[in-house]
């Protein structure tokens, strides 16, 4: 099974330490993703449909909101991974432009071959946090020289428009149908999946839908449902004092061993685990 060894979280966004051997269902992020390895065996990922190494030379780049999976091979060593979940807003502290990192094209490529620079930061990064869990500030300053080497590195930014009046300009927007479909989802995050409801208030077919959304957001309705209950999972999970019991309920489960599958399926451990290892910094 999967545990985490350390979790990070601020308002750069969150940082994990994982030892992964359990493998993760299709999912997405509003965040700029990174993942690095740093011990154990080479493993891959899915980051839309081609597949993506993970070793000490070749890192994994996500897109926000871009659909990947972690595919554990049956039988191989654990992996020790570094997983970076970092916000838009923080990176736009660097470079205006770089507040992209939200959205599609921010990473070219989704995967490729680092620096020994950010090898070192990498492993400065992990040793620290396991080292001294509790020196936030000193990891946030190693996770900001890691971003830079990362971005400057994989992301061709100086392309990127240079204001934010410029990027929201450059930047297209969805189909109304669908946005109006997003807003109730945003509201409505702890009812039951329901794509033939959607189409309806949508005025659209369940295939023409399901196309739409697929087409103007970059994932299906499914996972964006997800993402939206998992990053709220993730919020009462590590700033509310609730219960997981609560919690689960508040957002809508029937059960709490389904909560805790869930939020397993899309963390790689389970949501009292992420609590207790994520309170080893603060």
């Amino acid at each position: 099974m999967s545990r985490a060894l350390r979790i990070a979280h601020g308002a750069f966004g969150r940082v994990a330490l994982l030892d992964m051997d359990y493998s993760l269902v299709r999912h997405a992020h509003p965040h700029c993703h990174v993942l690095l390895k740093v011990e154990g065996a080479d493993t891959q990922f899915l980051v839309d449909d081609a597949i993506c190494p993970l070793t000490d030379r070749n890192a994994v780049l996500v897109n926000g909101w871009q659909p990947h999976s972690y595919l554990h091979v049956p039988d191989r060593p654990r992996t020790l991974i570094l997983a970076l979940y970092v916000e838009p807003e923080w990176l736009q502290i660097f470079r205006p432009g770089w507040v992209a990192s939200g959205g599609p094209g921010f990473f070219s490529q989704p995967s490729g071959e680092i620096s020994p620079s950010i090898r070192s930061l990498t492993m400065n990064l992990a040793a620290d946090m396991m080292a001294r869990p509790d020196c936030c500030t000193a990891h946030e300053e190693t996770l900001s020289d890691l971003m830079i080497a990362v971005i400057e590195r994989f992301s061709p930014w100086r392309s990127f428009p240079a204001s934010i009046r410029e990027l929201r300009a450059a930047s297209g927007s969805a189909d109304w149908r669908i946005l109006r479909v997003i807003a109730v989802m945003r509201r409505e995050i702890t009812r039951p999946e329901d794509i033939g409801g959607w189409a309806k208030q949508a005025g659209l077919s369940r295939a023409h839908f399901f196309r739409l959304f697929e087409s103007s957001i970059g994932i299906s309705p499914k996972v964006y449902m997800n993402v939206l209950r998992m990053e709220r999972a993730v919020e009462l999970v590590l700033n509310r004092p609730q219960s997981l019991c609560e919690i689960s309920s508040e957002l809508g489960f029937a059960e709490p061993a389904h909560f805790t599958r869930f939020f397993r399926n899309h963390a790689g451990v389970g949501p009292r685990e992420f609590r207790n290892v994520s309170r080893l910094a603060h």
